[in-house]
């Protein structure tokens, strides 16, 4: 099968790790595959050489944004795929406009969240949602999202979660010990980790403040936030004015993530948004306690296997993590032993490979969850 995947950027996201993996797999089962990004550089690339990756030039103006169209309009037309498949919300609108004036055989758009940040994003999804042959999103509760806010009709758009390698996300006792010396952190001290953009759907001035709160009520963790973003200087005022700032370590865009997840004694996730984070799933694939807000797919995706809290709650963000913190070390062994059970299981990368391969076909072999 000819695959062409394209995506809004190739930044360092869950989605576009996600996307990243996905042309690995299907190169390596047989399939021929182009990922086309309309803009910014690829920080992130598939590793199999046989992936084409073809970069539109996309910037804000509008004529550039013409150029970008036409650009993959020639690359539909010269690879002639079976299939396009649209990732994130630029993506998916362009796409299905590109689909008036370009002959596509099948069109997937693809949705990682339960909201695209405005009305005028969702009423763009609804007004184009015919040109798409089907949409999939991450959750069941992304999909009813979607379907309430009238972006779509029911039945227009399937779940299909996320998946990762989990041979790729593995506890790395050594990476343990060379990233904590490189941050000096005492080897026994514990340490919280959050990877994500630094904009306002992570709600990271909630985790500050529950991170303030676990000071007041005796705890003292190290936190590392991994990512870049808009919010950075802001963040940093907001740790300062929290007095917490001493504990907070924003280490920019990293692409050793997994190597981080085994540094972390717990991972934790403040959002108010999500759709089923990929970060989750590489924290519990490599055997970390969880402590995650309850949005998206989350509590779905956690199950019994970590701590939830209700969104932009602080206090109760606060005593997640301190009834995490308090575990005994057999207590953490076994949830992360079973949150990575429980990932290998039901997010692979290969099931959700296949679940899209039959979208791809015809989609008769998948269903609404």
């Amino acid at each position: 099968m000819k695959i062409l995947l394209c995506i809004t950027s190739l930044g360092v996201g869950g989605a576009e790790r996600l996307l990243t993996g996905l042309a690995d797999h299907f190169v390596a089962k047989g399939h021929d595959v182009t990922l086309a990004y309309f803009q910014g550089p690829a920080d992130l690339k598939p590793t199999d050489s046989r992936v084409r990756l073809v970069d539109l030039g996309m910037t804000r103006r509008p004529l550039a944004v013409a150029r970008s169209l036409s650009r993959l309009r020639r690359l539909g037309l010269e690879f002639d795929p079976d299939v396009v498949n649209s990732h994130l919300v630029h993506a998916n609108i362009l796409l299905r406009l590109l689909k008036m004036v370009t002959p596509m055989p099948r069109l997937v758009s693809s949705a990682h969240n339960t909201n695209e940040e405005s009305r005028l994003r969702m009423l763009a999804y609804r007004l184009t949602d015919r040109l798409a042959d089907i949409s999939t999103n991450v959750s069941e509760e992304a999909v009813q999202a979607f379907i309430d806010q009238g972006a779509l009709r029911p039945g227009r758009m399937v779940t299909i979660p996320n998946g990762i390698d989990a041979q790729k996300f593995v506890f790395d006792g050594a990476a343990r010990e060379r990233i904590r010396e490189e941050l000096a952190i005492d080897g026994t001290a514990p340490v919280l980790l959050a990877v994500g953009r630094l904009w306002e759907p992570k709600d990271y001035p909630n985790l500050l403040r529950a991170l303030a709160r676990l000071q007041r009520m005796g705890h003292c963790p190290r936190l590392l936030i991994a990512g870049g973003g808009p919010l950075h200087a802001a963040l940093e005022r907001r740790a300062e004015s929290l007095g917490v700032a001493h504990q907070v370590s924003f280490l920019g865009v990293r692409e050793d993530v997994c190597a981080l997840m085994s540094t972390s004694d717990i991972f934790v996730l403040s959002s108010v948004r999500e759709g089923l984070p990929v970060a989750l799933l590489e924290a519990m694939a490599c055997e970390r306690v969880v402590a995650a807000t309850d949005c998206g797919g989350v509590r779905s995706l956690v199950g019994e296997h970590g701590f939830i809290a209700p969104i932009s709650d602080s206090d109760a963000l606060a005593e997640s993590l301190s009834q995490a913190l308090t575990l005994s070390a057999e207590q953490r062994r076994r949830l992360g032993k079973n949150a990575r059970a429980r990932v290998i299981e039901h997010y692979s990368m290969s099931a959700m490979a296949e679940k899209l391969l039959a979208l791809y076909s015809d989609g008769a072999a998948v269903g609404t969850c």
